[in-house]
């Protein structure tokens, strides 16, 4: 494997990473809370894909919908009055796809702290045309070692996913060809 996307039939121009690395920052208040009295984690995961969709839609010159989110891991809990940093960057490419990994932090609002992580998550978008059909999507150009294991990772991660996907497949068309679980 190459850590630079190939697309042979047509010749993108390759993006580098930092060209749609964005943050997305949010005060959280009441009205964001749970009823333990923490932020819920669907606020958190709504800020996530924002921050991601915006990622997407920046890297790919276009509309990008979420295809998945592959993982969410909410490290700490978020309290009212936190200022939530979300930064998102592409960090894979396929022909139409991207992989987004986020990252999610926070600080008091009102102290001078330094911010610590409290999540963490992967998406994978589709860039979609006017019709809703997926459109190629320029290849991401890694610019730090950091960006280059980012995308290596991306790489594991996909293999994983599309594994998982086909297994899934092959187990459901067993058991259907046996006569089982004929609901979904």
């Amino acid at each position: 494997m190459t850590d630079q996307p190939q697309h042979p039939e047509e010749h993108i121009p390759g993006k580098p990473t930092a060209a749609s690395r964005t943050t997305l920052s949010h005060i959280m208040t009441g009205s964001d809370t749970n009823l333990l009295g923490t932020v819920h984690g669907g606020v958190i995961m709504k800020l996530v894909d924002d921050a991601a969709g915006a990622v997407a839609g920046r890297h790919s010159g276009g509309p990008a919908v979420t295809a998945s989110m592959d993982e969410m891991v909410f490290l700490e809990p978020v309290r009212v009055g936190d200022l939530v940093h979300v930064k998102a960057q592409v960090n894979w490419t396929g022909r139409s796809s991207m992989e987004v990994g986020v990252r999610v932090l926070a600080e008091r609002w009102n102290e001078s702290t330094p911010a610590t992580q409290v999540g963490s998550a992967y998406l994978v978008f589709a860039a979609v045309d006017a019709d809703g059909k997926p459109r190629r999507v320029p290849p991401v150009v890694p610019e730090t070692e950091r960006d280059r294991r980012r995308y290596q990772e991306a790489q594991i991660r996909r293999t994983h996913r599309l594994a998982r996907r086909r297994a899934i497949k092959e187990l459901r068309d067993k058991r259907a060809a046996e006569g089982l679980d004929m609901e979904s």
